[in-house]
């Protein structure tokens, strides 16, 4: 008989570490390590080819964060949505810097529970809309979601339109699609990507608030 299937939440519990961030200490992830095995999971889950964004703490998650610990101003006492969670760092951050309440976007079902277990293990909760369109919130905080030229152009317009009734602030390593024409750089931190190594430049912009339509 075949191995009963793990579920991701089984999974990450027994081989990941919950590791503190070098750049947030007050935050800790599951993290995998050479022995997790993580390409035979995704494997198991038809996931192959997959990269799975919800198992690091990219830069511009990290700089997020790094910009709410020194900023709780920004989130405290708001309702909050992390736009493309991956791990929830972004929402967590803001949880611990004071949000009333966050919210969380993301279409992995792997990272749903990624997310959920790293929020239950910095104490904060993060709530998963599932639903049509975006919670109405006071702030959008959106981390490495311009990785490439065909989600940078999908992200863009949706959070383009967000931005005419809600700020939306973006975290992000100067990657070569970040939309740069449309954002104000508000902030620089060197922070680490995918959580470790040596740290690099990464920015937090304000998104314009502007229209660009259906424009390619």
């Amino acid at each position: 008989m075949p191995a009963p299937r793990v579920s991701a939440r089984d999974y990450i519990l027994d081989h990941f570490a919950l590791t503190p961030l070098s750049a947030r200490p007050d935050i800790s992830l599951y993290r995998p390590t050479p022995k997790s095995g993580l390409i035979s999971f995704l494997a198991q889950e038809g996931r192959a080819d997959e990269p799975p964004y919800w198992a690091y703490a990219w830069a511009g998650g990290a700089v997020l964060a790094v910009h709410l610990a020194q900023n709780p101003q920004l989130v405290a006492g708001k309702t909050v949505l992390d736009f493309g969670a991956g791990s929830g760092l972004v929402g967590i951050a803001a949880a611990k810097a004071g949000a009333t309440q966050v919210w969380a976007i993301e279409p992995d079902p792997l990272a749903h529970a990624a997310m959920l277990l790293n929020a239950e293990a910095n104490g904060a909760t993060l709530h998963a809309w599932t639903e049509l369109g975006m919670p109405e919130v006071d702030l959008i905080l959106a981390g490495d979601v311009f990785y490439d030229a065909r989600v940078a152009q999908e992200t863009l317009r949706t959070l383009s339109a967000a931005a005419t009734k809600t700020p939306v602030l973006v975290g992000d390593p100067f990657r070569r699609d970040l939309p740069l024409d449309h954002l104000d750089l508000l902030a620089e931190y060197q922070v680490p990507d995918m959580g470790g190594g040596e740290p690099v430049r990464a920015g937090v912009f304000a998104l314009r608030p502007e229209n660009i339509g259906n424009a390619p």
